[in-house]
């Protein structure tokens, strides 16, 4: 199948670890990822009634486990400034990697689509706190890819 390219955006807020985690609340929640139902590539899990009910139950299916679900519930981590990126982990972009990637330190939605490339690896995902006009910061924007 190969990997999913993924995004998300969410209201700022100073905890992005809170934010990653109330939007993988959301994803589940609505089903809005790839279940491995049998034959059925291209389909969401919302599709499915019967799809898992829990993300304990999701990930203890086999075919979850081999293939992930193609959505950020296959990340489950921020990282700390100056940790070392893994598996299923989010790398927030410095203020160094905007000024060279778009110019400014605080990158604003209009500069999305040049942080993209930072995002490169299979199964590791970047986020950049998004500013408004004024410079407050005003979104947390997720992305990344992950799936086999």
């Amino acid at each position: 199948m190969g990997a999913s390219g993924w995004t998300y955006f969410v209201a700022y807020q100073p905890d992005a670890q809170a934010a990653l985690d109330e939007l993988r609340r959301q994803v589940f929640e609505t089903g809005d990822y790839w279940w491995a139902a049998p034959g059925e590539f291209g389909a969401s899990a919302a599709d499915f009634p019967d799809r898992p009910r829990s993300e304990e139950e999701l990930w203890a299916d086999e075919r979850v486990q081999e293939s992930g679900t193609h959505s950020i519930l296959d990340m489950s981590r921020v990282l700390t400034d100056g940790e070392e990126p893994g598996f299923g982990t989010f790398q927030r972009v410095t203020e160094a990697e905007a000024l060279a990637r778009v110019g400014v330190a605080r990158p604003t939605r209009a500069h999305v689509e040049a942080l993209a490339p930072l995002a490169e690896q299979r199964w590791f995902g970047r986020y950049a706190v998004l500013h408004d006009e004024a410079g407050v910061p005003s979104e947390i924007y997720f992305w990344g890819f992950s799936g086999d």
